[in-house]
């Protein structure tokens, strides 16, 4: 199946200038949405992942079937606010301005494996964020693995010496 057909594009979403690339008209179809999460599982099944980490909200779509697939353990890394326990954060830059997100202070055991989930990687910002907390917690990141990239922003340069994986690749807006 060609998942990239089924991704809508939409422009000048959330500001002027960005061309917003649009899953859900991917997962809404189930034989679309079981292909990406059986090539993920594919892909990191021997890879004796112990933790899948997800980035709100959309990589938790992908994220937590993964993990329950892979028979590791979900941990949602989450926007400022949303965590009520004792937490860490990392602030990014994107496309269009600044974010941060937050893990849980226990949600990594130290040396644990780690694989880290988004729908897309675009500067690399949140992934990097990401990789960030989960070492800062002691874990070890196996992979960072998304549905989408989108070639142009060479999110993938901040991610170097990392195992990135990315199903669709979009070059130009």
């Amino acid at each position: 199946m060609e998942l990239a057909r089924l991704v809508r594009s939409i422009p000048d979403f959330p500001i002027k200038g960005i061309l917003f690339r649009d899953i859900t008209t991917l997962i809404r179809d189930g034989e679309a949405l079981q292909e990406t999460i059986d090539t993920m599982v594919e892909r990191y099944i021997d890879a004796d992942i112990e933790v899948v980490a997800a980035i709100e909200a959309r990589g938790w779509i992908f994220g937590s079937p993964l993990a329950y697939e892979l028979g590791a353990g979900f941990v949602p890394i989450r926007k400022p606010s949303k965590l009520p326990a004792e937490k860490i954060s990392a602030t990014y830059s994107l496309e269009y301005g600044t974010n941060t997100l937050e893990m849980h202070k226990d949600a990594i055991a130290r040396d644990a494996k780690v694989l880290i989930v988004d729908d897309l990687l675009a500067t690399g910002g949140s992934a990097k964020a990401a990789v960030e907390l989960v070492e800062r917690l002691g874990g070890q990141v196996v992979g960072i693995a998304f549905l989408i990239e989108l070639v142009d922003l060479h999110g993938r340069d901040k991610l170097k010496g990392y195992d990135v994986f990315s199903m669709i690749q979009f070059e130009g807006a």
